[in-house]
């Protein structure tokens, strides 16, 4: 094991390295291709679990509460993200709604609580059960989550509505934008880290 743990495999050309300790700020790159290797994570593990939190408040946010409000000769209407997936499947577009409801509730919901799951323990000194089952899981479900594309979707609707009605952007939308960009900070967070992690020494117990 303590083999494995030294050793990192180039992603460009499959050379192999021995790992030695990087400084704050260090990026290692193959010698061969100029493929980077490894980084120091700074002291962005520690940020993980708040930013995590802090997706799954916004993301609760983003679902429970209106996107837009319409209004119209007198008459409002404003739906939520559900409420549109609802919407959808009763117009008989279920593959759509389908599509919605998985790239921008149930991928992005399970990356989140896939992190808490590991970050949490880490507090404790310890690593969660199912470590390695759980990174494998986080690597295939990133590029299913799609909240951008969402949000990217409705501004683009708002603003061709806005010719048309009045349309105000409702507390979901804030949400929405303030979780795009968080999300962005994590999903910037090299998996490679989370391996690191799974190899590096437990502390043991305090006598």
């Amino acid at each position: 094991m303590r083999a494995v743990a030294d050793a990192i495999a180039c992603e460009g050309c499959d050379a192999i390295y021995r790992r030695h300790p990087l400084a704050s700020g260090e990026i290692a790159r193959c010698a061969r291709c100029g493929t980077e290797l490894d980084r120091h994570p700074g002291r962005r593990t520690g940020r993980m679990l708040p930013l995590t939190i802090a997706c799954l408040i916004l993301f609760a946010i983003a679902n429970l509460f209106p996107i837009v409000r319409i209004e119209m000769r007198g008459m409002h209407s404003e739906t939520t993200l559900i409420g549109a997936v609802a919407a959808l499947a009763s117009e008989g577009m279920s593959p759509i709604a389908l599509l919605v409801l998985a790239t921008t509730i149930f991928f992005p919901l399970l990356y989140l609580l896939i992190l808490l799951h590991i970050f949490l323990p880490r507090r404790q000194a310890r690593r969660p059960a199912g470590f390695n089952i759980l990174v494998r899981a986080i690597q295939g479900v990133r590029p299913w989550g799609m909240i951008e594309v969402f949000l990217l979707g409705v501004l683009v609707a708002i603003v061709k509505l806005s010719n048309m009605t009045n349309v105000l952007p409702g507390v979901a939308l804030w949400a929405f934008i303030a979780l795009t960009i968080l999300l962005t900070v994590l999903l910037s967070f090299s998996p490679r880290f989370f391996w690191k992690m799974a190899f590096a020494p437990q502390p043991g117990p305090q006598r």
